[in-house]
């Protein structure tokens, strides 16, 4: 078994070049995405019936932002149509990094029961194949949520639009879902080492797009530091949506951050590929 764990060293993508890995991970990902999308929509009615559930379960973040504000007129000085647009933008992005790799916190699992030894020998990057294991297409319903909310959002609140604002809305979708993709990635790494750690990624996952559906001004500025300069969750959002709202943000960054959200998801990018591949040199497999 341990073989198999040492194979992973001398795989035959490992002598590929970055772009030819990118390449093959890409149609890997396409073509077992692609069946399983097959296999789903074999029963259209169980489809409907799931993602309908993914809906009502993550539209009740939502019911809950509405009953306190039934309490409240406004939540660390944000409207509930402001605070609709975090939430829009932030389930939005998750969504698409959780339809994309959602599936990469089964990977302690295959850790521990030895079933991503069957993935090492395959002649098709790990990551890819990690990624694209049980596509849930019923995760579609988390991101039709997530626009209803934001479409709310744009069409209560007064915004004076110019073109930097408009491409600002697609652009901090876009970059937030690489950021929670990276995220993932960063985590499922994560568990080569810890082996039943996915509460944890859970933490910075879905922990993360919890907390950025609330103003920044409620959490103290210790974790907005965190969440800016650490894990740099506040690039998803909190940043763009505050200029598009014509707000400034809590630690008094400079405008020009707004933009940067393009450039923080490539950089989130590159520390995640290095701890996966990092990961996966250092897995030995479960043999004794």
């Amino acid at each position: 078994m341990r073989a198999a764990g040492r194979a992973a060293g001398a795989h035959p993508f490992e002598r590929q070049g970055a772009y030819e890995r990118l390449c093959d991970g890409l149609r890997a990902y396409r073509l077992i995405t692609a069946m399983w999308i097959r296999s789903t929509m074999a029963y259209p009615a169980s489809f409907v019936m799931t993602a309908f559930g993914n809906f009502a379960a993550t539209a009740l973040d939502f019911v809950a932002i509405l009953l306190m504000f039934s309490q409240v007129d406004r939540l660390g000085g944000y409207g509930l149509p402001e605070v609709a647009l975090l939430y829009g933008v932030s389930g939005t992005a998750f969504g698409l990094a959780d339809l994309a790799l959602g599936s990469m916190d089964r990977l302690g699992r295959r850790i521990r029961d030895g079933t991503l030894d069957t993935l090492l020998v395959r002649p098709v990057p790990v990551l890819a194949q990690v990624a694209a294991d049980r596509f849930a297409l019923r995760r579609l319903g988390r991101i039709t949520q997530g626009l209803l909310v934001l479409g709310y959002a744009f069409a209560v609140l007064d915004i004076h639009w110019t073109p930097l604002k408009a491409l600002m809305v697609p652009m901090m979708l876009v970059s937030g879902g690489v950021i929670f993709s990276a995220v993932f990635v960063g985590g499922a790494a994560f568990q080569f080492v810890a082996q039943d750690a996915s509460e944890v990624q859970n933490s910075f996952t879905y922990g993360g797009s919890t907390l950025l559906q609330y103003p920044p001004t409620v959490f103290a500025k210790d974790l907005l530091r965190g969440v800016t300069f650490v894990l740099p969750l506040a690039f998803v959002n909190w940043l763009p949506a505050l200029y598009v709202l014509g707000r400034p943000y809590p630690l008094g960054l400079p405008t020009w951050a707004a933009f940067t959200p393009p450039l923080v998801a490539a950089g989130c990018c590159v520390p995640a590929g290095i701890a996966w591949r990092a990961g996966l040199r250092a897995y030995r497999s479960t043999g004794s």
